[in-house]
């Protein structure tokens, strides 16, 4: 917490607004607008997952339609898909940005095509806060007429070419949930361009009740809005996104720093300066040819030491539920989960935390 928080979520205990809609609500929905600019509109939603289910409805995904998906990813990235009776079509990742392969992504369209099943949307993930591709993304979805969802829930803060994560799709989904970069402990966010998809979002994500006197409703709704409290902590965290994005940043520095002299181990950088990531999480890979420790002894010997780490996600074609969905590219998703482990990147670590850390892995390499 930044220590803002309290006065918001005061506001609404004074205001008498306990409920999903109020001051808080509105005004973290024109923070998160002013802070992504390109006149975009936010509607602000229970979860980033709420946000992605909303975004397909919103494109007509229906039972029996196709949707593309970065394999590479967490299960919330392609769950609404199977929510809405669709199939998810998951794509490879490529090994600079670790996001969707552009060439895997045209095979997959023009096979789905040939097959006579033209994907509805493409799901685009920005990983861990690394933006994808999205030159190379856009022409794919221009060139074949595909909208595109971006799943910004880790990157809010990061930027492709100076235009913020969320932005540059037809729809951008953001996540508050409690491990993020900010938090309303549970929540997230739609990013539209025009004000009539925001409106219709919080139409649908309000029981979708009719302008009517009495309850009616002529669509099937969710309840899906933000509670006026939870907005009050993100308008809190919103004054500190900023410095949560630096310190970030300087943990994924902290370890390209130790690991510059260490053989067999990559730190997950930016390819290049048009490239600007919040690293959310910091991540390396292993190599277990090349390194002298490979990854499963980090992860133990971290662990060991009550130094939390994590193996990088397992991609969505690898997992038992969607064991039947059609896959397009190689193994890089493959690979770098089989290397990769996800590093402490908390934004308040402190000093005497990360040289507990750091007298662990020099141990480690020496």
């Amino acid at each position: 917490m930044g220590g803002k928080e309290f006065d918001f979520v005061k506001s609404a205990f004074d205001e008498n607004w306990i409920a999903p809609l109020g001051p808080n609500v509105t005004g973290f929905e024109q923070d998160l607008e002013h802070f992504l600019k390109e006149n975009c509109h936010v509607a602000a939603l229970s979860s980033g997952t709420a946000a992605l289910h909303l975004a397909l409805i919103l494109l007509g995904v229906q039972n029996g339609d196709e949707v593309i998906c970065q394999s590479m990813t967490f299960s919330a990235s392609a769950n609404p898909i199977a929510y809405l009776g669709a199939t998810p079509v998951f794509v490879d990742s490529e090994s600079e940005t670790w996001n969707i392969c552009p060439v895997a992504l045209e095979d997959a369209v023009v096979d789905r095509i040939a097959k006579g099943k033209k994907p509805k949307a493409i799901i685009v993930v920005h990983l861990y806060g690394m933006p994808a591709k999205m030159d190379e993304i856009l022409a794919i979805s221009n060139k074949y007429e595909i909208p595109i969802i971006e799943d910004s829930a880790e990157a809010l803060g990061s930027t492709y070419k100076g235009k913020s994560c969320g932005t540059f799709g037809t729809f951008g989904v953001l996540s508050f949930n409690g491990n993020k970069i900010i938090t309303t402990s549970g929540g997230g966010a739609l990013v539209a361009h025009q004000k009539e998809q925001k409106d219709k979002a919080i139409f649908l994500a309000t029981q979708a009740r009719d302008a009517a006197v009495h309850y009616q409703h002529s669509e099937i709704g969710y309840n899906y809005r933000l509670s006026n409290i939870s907005a009050g902590i993100g308008r809190g965290q919103m004054l500190v996104l900023n410095d949560r994005v630096k310190a970030r940043r300087a943990m994924n520095v902290f370890y390209a720093d130790f690991f510059k002299e260490v053989a067999g181990v990559t730190v997950f950088q930016e390819p290049d300066d048009s490239f600007f990531s919040n690293h959310w999480l910091s991540a390396a890979i292993f190599d277990s040819k090349l390194a002298k420790v490979d990854k499963q002894r980090v992860y133990e010997t971290l662990h060991k030491n009550n130094i939390e780490c994590r193996p990088l996600w397992k991609p969505m074609h690898l997992q038992p539920v969607f064991k039947n969905a059609p896959y397009y590219g190689g193994a890089v998703a493959e690979n770098l989960f089989s290397s990769g482990l996800c590093l402490p990147s908390g934004s308040n670590l402190s000093s005497e935390e990360l040289l507990r850390i750091e007298n662990v892995l020099k141990e480690l390499f020496k």
